[in-house]
């Protein structure tokens, strides 16, 4: 994958050559870029406490309401058991002169500090997570000794640009609106907790966001395709300079997908394995 691809081919003597040199693998193969150009969603999480309606928070915390959603689900395949981590998403513009929309949700029925580090909060909330699915942010994969046993160095840089930053802003501001401003959130009293509303500014809205946002695992391009200088595979995914090294995962792609990475990487296997037949 997009991780560990890189990392196997820098420990293997294929990548920049000073890194290599640095954790004393012999170069094989130079390739400036291999483990460059990381890219990934960023998933921004704030969070709005509610009243008159019961969320996950409250069955969580309550042994009776587990036992009930366990019994529900066991005799009739019905309930909260039956869901993913998200009940609604969707996609939207963060400015009406894009020709497609650049952020999308994930709206969830509980709330946490610290997505799977913590336990979800004991009053009732939802989080309406949004991405910047089209993100300038750049991040890297680098060697950590030359064993690959040994996790490589990996460097997301996050909301590293003044766009991706400027549009984490915009993205709260348009959710900010939806639930607070709209009728259809009257009947609950929305409350911000997160990322808090007396934050106008879209730097700092951007700032505070960032300290509780996740990745959505979609890590992507750091061994990207392409018949330039700079890239890693051509477009039959063979390694520029070697023969018989191909690469099918997600690092391949030049660019992340406006959207979910895993369909797309069905479609490249699906794409190269018949490349590889064809050219047997």
């Amino acid at each position: 994958g997009s991780i560990g691809s890189p990392h196997i081919l820098q420990a293997s003597g294929i990548g920049p050559s000073d890194l290599l040199k640095e954790n004393n693998v012999n170069v094989i193969h130079e390739n400036k870029s291999v483990g460059k150009n990381l890219q990934d969603h960023l998933m921004l999480r704030p969070v709005y406490k509610i009243k008159n309606l019961e969320t996950l928070n409250e069955v969580y915390h309550n042994l009776y309401k587990k036992m009930m959603t366990g019994i529900n689900y066991f005799l009739f395949r019905k309930g909260a058991l039956t869901m993913g981590a998200s009940h609604l998403c969707g996609f939207i513009k963060s400015d009406e002169h894009l020709e497609t929309p650049n952020l999308q949700y994930h709206v969830s029925p509980m709330s946490t500090d610290v997505l799977a580090k913590s336990t979800l909060h004991t009053f009732p909330a939802f989080t309406p997570t949004i991405c910047n699915i089209r993100p300038t942010s750049r991040g890297s994969i680098e060697l950590n000794g030359n064993d690959t046993r040994e996790d490589p160095k990996i460097f997301m840089n996050y909301l590293s640009t003044p766009e991706d930053r400027e549009i984490a802003g915009k993205a709260i501001k348009i959710t900010r609106k939806i639930v607070m401003e709209s009728k259809a959130f009257e009947p609950y009293d929305p409350i911000e907790l997160r990322p808090g509303i007396e934050i106008t500014d879209n730097e700092q809205l951007a700032e505070e966001a960032g300290k509780y946002a996740n990745t959505v695992f979609h890590p992507v391009s750091t061994c990207r395709m392409g018949n330039d200088r700079e890239a890693v595979v051509n477009d039959r995914l063979i390694t520029h300079g070697l023969q018989g090294l191909r690469i099918v995962d997600a690092s391949v792609m030049p660019s992340i997908t406006s959207g979910n990475t895993n369909a797309p990487t069905i479609m490249i296997a699906e794409k190269a394995a018949d490349m590889i037949i064809a050219d047997q």
